[in-house]
């Protein structure tokens, strides 16, 4: 009896310490190296998005007399949001904030010094998200995303706006439009992350915000000079296929990096990236073939991207047959998006940053609603995940819905602005001879 009794003392003993031991493990837990490698893999390759992959994709499609400009625009923006992340981006999207921005617990990344070496954890309390990699790699993979997202706007303007005006529209709507929308949809604080609405990648913080954004700026400035009557064809086709697909191979990065870790769900991301991709570039090219006579390149690279960006939202989400569909549903609506209602609506979106990222970052924000696999699509505020359902289909479309009005309404006011304070355009004399020259003094030979 004794010893039964000093054996149940023991267990209780150590039941009673059994929390106890779980914090200790907790706050002691290690980075794990296999994670932190993927995601330092990752952030190169989204980077590799911007500077190369963006500036040669919209490069290839200006006229010459604005190649320079544009590749100019892609690389200034990698600098100039770099900085401004470093300074006060990351704060206002990341720090604690409340339910609708951040605050400024972190401006020039306060506080890294002192967690540099232990893992990350995004939120206090219940509702925090913890990962296995270091801080450092984490802002610094969401600073990728924070570049690209103001580099994909320059599409829809290219050939006309002034380059100050760039510099300075880029920073106040990094700050003001970019960081609270990213607050909204992955900070756990966030009103978007709390509703449940599924965003695994950026489909409503980079695509639906750069391309309504992109819609705006295109109104606003205006048409080009000559638009309708001009030849303004491609200068070089070759440099937008290379640059469709150093993006192509990128997302991989963008998508299955989002697992923030190297995991059975990196592994689904990265195949239904693939999958979605293609589907949509033949999808483009059928069409157009179909319509027009002939497949283009334009079109089967343009198919290729507007794959990409509607499995972004639901690339963790969804099985390889879903991700299939969002694809060829993405190709058709993209290819409607750029030539029909660009035409029938008389709006200039010179490189289609609308009609491939705002129309096809919607698609699959809508569409993950219904095709999202349950075991798959466990977060934070889903912890059972979703079926895909009605339920989840109005949660995503309030959530775009809300993104689409914020986006134009911040980008409109902020257009506005940098008006007053420096110019939008360029004048036409110089949009004539093009930017390369009037903003820059360069050509090429």
């Amino acid at each position: 009896m004794p010893a039964r009794a000093a054996l149940a003392l023991a267990a209780t003993a150590l039941l009673a310490a059994a929390p106890a031991l779980a914090q200790d493990e907790a706050a002691t837990q290690k980075i794990d190296t296999g994670d932190t490698a993927w995601m330092l893999t990752s952030t190169a390759l989204v980077l590799l998005m911007t500077i190369p992959g963006l500036a040669l994709f919209y490069a290839g499609m200006v006229r010459k007399k604005n190649v320079l400009a544009t590749m100019m625009q892609s690389f200034t923006i990698t600098a100039l949001v770099t900085v401004v992340w470093m300074v006060a981006g990351y704060s206002l999207a990341f720090g604690e904030g409340n339910a609708w921005i951040g605050d400024f617990s972190r401006v020039f990344l306060a506080g890294l010094g002192e967690t540099w070496d232990k893992p990350f954890s995004l939120g206090s309390g219940d509702s925090a998200v913890a990962t296995t990699i270091p801080e450092s790699v984490f802002l610094m993979f969401q600073m990728t995303f924070a570049i690209i997202t103001p580099a994909l706007i320059t599409g829809a303007f290219a050939d006309r706006m002034r380059f100050s005006a760039l510099v300075l529209f880029n920073v106040l709507w990094s700050l003001l439009v970019y960081a609270p929308v990213a607050h909204w949809v992955w900070h756990p604080n966030g009103w978007i992350f709390a509703l449940g609405a599924l965003d695994f990648a950026g489909g409503t913080v980079v695509h639906i915000n750069a391309g309504v954004a992109g819609l705006v700026c295109a109104v606003v400035l205006g048409r080009r000079v000559g638009y309708g009557n001009d030849n303004m064809a491609p200068y070089n086709l070759s440099l937008a296929v290379i640059g469709a697909a150093l993006l192509w191979v990128g997302w991989f990065g963008f998508n299955a990096g989002s697992a923030v870790g190297a995991g059975a769900r990196a592994g689904m991301a990265m195949l239904v990236t693939q999958i979605a991709a293609a589907g949509a570039a033949l999808a483009w090219m059928f069409a157009e073939w179909a319509t027009k006579g002939k497949p283009s390149v334009l079109g089967v690279i343009s198919g290729a991207v507007a794959g990409l960006v509607a499995i972004t939202p639901a690339s963790g989400f969804v099985l390889p047959g879903p991700a299939l569909l969002i694809g060829v549903v993405a190709g058709l609506s993209g290819f409607w998006g750029a030539t029909a209602l660009k035409h029938m609506c008389g709006y200039d979106d010179s490189l289609d940053a609308f009609g491939v990222h705002g129309i096809c970052g919607i698609v699959g924000s809508l569409m993950v609603g219904f095709l999202a696999y349950g075991p798959l699509s466990a977060t934070a505020a889903l912890p059972e995940g979703s079926p895909g359902n009605l339920e989840q289909f109005m949660k995503q479309a309030y959530a775009t819905a809300a993104v689409f009005a914020f986006s134009a309404i911040g980008t409109f006011v902020l257009l506005k602005v940098t008006d007053v304070a420096v110019g939008l355009r360029v004048p036409e004399e110089e949009e004539r001879e093009g930017l390369d020259v009037t903003q820059h003094g360069e050509r090429i030979a």
